[in-house]
């Protein structure tokens, strides 16, 4: 799980280096990936266009932390409407987080 040590504004360049890090460490293969979003305090326009753009690559499923049932929900609603190409769902709760990500990876390895 990646977490992020403090309160983030994120924009463009910033999003670039944690999709080019994420790129780094999964060593360009699928990964069920678990991100801390909780301290993600805003993500502007331009960076959320180029994760739809280039983020997706290299992930089998995402789940995302937050530290609130409000973030959760405008999460999960927006993922409703952006639909990325892989399962990606908000947690509140880290056990559950996990445990959905290896539910994901134990139907995918049935296939």
């Amino acid at each position: 799980m990646n977490e992020l040590k403090e309160p983030i504004e994120i924009d463009l360049k910033i999003m670039s280096k944690l999709i080019e890090l994420r790129h780094e460490i999964s060593k360009n293969t699928n990964q069920y990936w678990c991100m801390d979003g909780a301290k993600i305090v805003s993500l502007n326009k331009e960076a959320r266009d180029y994760t739809e753009k280039y983020g997706q690559d290299f992930i089998h499923a995402n789940a995302m932390m937050v530290d609130s049932h409000v973030t959760k929900f405008i999460y999960n609603m927006y993922v409703k409407l952006k639909s990325p190409g892989f399962p990606f769902q908000v947690f509140t709760d880290r056990e559950k987080a996990v445990k959905w990500l290896l539910e994901i990876k134990s139907e995918n390895e049935k296939k």
